[in-house]
């Protein structure tokens, strides 16, 4: 799980990387939640995404926005995390020659990043989007939708009501040519405290749904 520092927007950006050796394989990169609450590439949910893109054949790339950790920058309200999320995918693709496929996962934050890089990136075929922040901004950018995806969320969710994000995923999954699954995880809340094995399952059985081929 090597350190990596490679060139951003605002400066340098500060990561974590796996990359699969020795035969072509998809790319998946993993975006944190919000930097001014604490957020950074080493939170427990962000990092069992990376483990498990790692143990699903990917080349992996967990990073932090500009301002947290080594990364320079400042807290940009997601215009500049934007950027800095749009140079890491660069980043990583070009250290898989050849990649066979892209995904982006994200959380809270990181999730509204996430599904903002999905529509400017046509070779992203998948996401999974974890605690949508549907409540304080914006998702009607998703017009339309471009890659088929799940969206996961705490049950007892108290930061981003379930009726927000319900709203958010009816919306997705009325249109074609995509499909959106949707997970709520029973008794979990908003940071998936002790739910963090239950969440990380249903990703597991997503990816096992998506990903066919005797490579992956």
């Amino acid at each position: 799980m090597p350190e990596v520092i490679y060139s951003g927007p605002e400066g340098r950006l500060e990561g974590r990387v796996n990359v699969v050796e020795g035969k072509r394989s998809p790319v998946a990169m993993i975006l944190h939640p919000l930097p001014q609450f604490g957020g950074n590439m080493n939170n427990p949910i962000v990092y069992n995404l990376y483990q498990t893109f790692i143990k699903k054949g990917f080349s992996v790339l967990r990073f932090n926005f500009r301002g947290v950790g080594k990364s320079q920058g400042d807290f940009d309200h997601g215009i500049g995390e934007l950027s800095d999320a749009a140079a890491s995918l660069d980043w990583i693709q070009s250290q898989v020659s050849d990649s066979k496929g892209c995904w982006v996962a994200g959380y809270s934050f990181g999730a509204w990043i996430a599904m903002q890089l999905l529509m400017r990136r046509p070779e992203i075929e998948g996401f999974i989007s974890i605690s949508p922040p549907a409540n304080m901004y914006d998702f009607n950018f998703l017009a339309p939708c471009p890659s088929s995806g799940i969206i996961l969320h705490g049950e007892e969710d108290k930061v981003v009501p379930k009726e927000d994000i319900v709203r958010l995923v009816e919306k997705l999954q009325l249109q074609r040519n995509i499909e959106v699954d949707y997970k709520s995880i029973s008794g979990a809340n908003h940071f998936f405290e002790n739910k963090t094995d239950k969440l990380i399952n249903q990703v597991n059985k997503y990816l096992d749904s998506r990903l066919v081929g005797p490579d992956i």
